[in-house]
């Protein structure tokens, strides 16, 4: 991305406070979608960033230091899968966007959000479909939840090895169909999922 998306960009010349808004996880068959809220603040924001689905693992997490050393601001918000069987994952996924929002200790002016489903804010919001490709305050959310759930899925893995989660981070390969048919589900997968 070699330059802001002109939103983003208009914004903050206008001295405009964002956050940019992704989750990770919603197409999983287990565990938690995590959501991050992060923090833009001028137009001096310099990483590259891009849709976290679009880089490898260790280009992931190259950036992901980046973000950390920059002292960058940012929130995250997590919905667990017990919470998904019983609300959808769609509104457990607003759900944990609107966590991440609300722990942030600065208070955006604008909310750029990925997708097209508006968030239950009063914070005045832009809904932006692949937004994690083009805005870096979407883009660097999108990364920032990718790590944190790739690691939390690592560490089930551990518990439920049967699964390949190391490697599916629990999204429906035929590996793990595979092993869904064979052990039946675990603890952690969603009960509402379509095998």
């Amino acid at each position: 991305m070699e330059s802001l998306n002109y939103i983003e960009d208009k914004l903050l010349k206008k001295n405009k406070i964002i956050a940019g808004v992704d989750e990770v996880g919603r197409g999983s068959l287990i565990g938690p979608v995590v959501a991050c809220a992060f923090l833009i603040k001028n137009i001096e924001f310099d990483i590259k960033v891009s849709d976290s689905k679009l880089l490898s693992e260790p280009r992931r997490n190259k950036i992901f230091l980046e973000l950390m050393k920059h002292n960058s601001e940012f929130s995250l918000g997590i919905s667990s899968h017990e919470e998904i069987d019983r609300i959808n994952v769609l509104n457990a996924t607003k759900l944990a966007m609107l966590r991440a929002i609300t722990n942030l200790k600065t208070k955006p002016d604008v909310l750029l959000v990925d997708g097209n489903q508006r968030i239950d804010s009063k914070t005045a919001q832009i809904c932006i479909p692949k937004g994690d490709r083009i805005c870096k305050s979407i883009g660097a959310a999108s990364i920032i939840a990718k790590v944190v759930r790739d690691f939390i899925i690592k560490q089930v893995a551990i518990l439920f090895p049967y699964y390949g989660f190391e490697k599916n981070k629990g999204y429906g390969t035929k590996y793990h169909k595979d092993c869904l048919n064979r052990y039946g589900p675990s603890p952690i997968h969603r009960k509402s999922f379509k095998n």
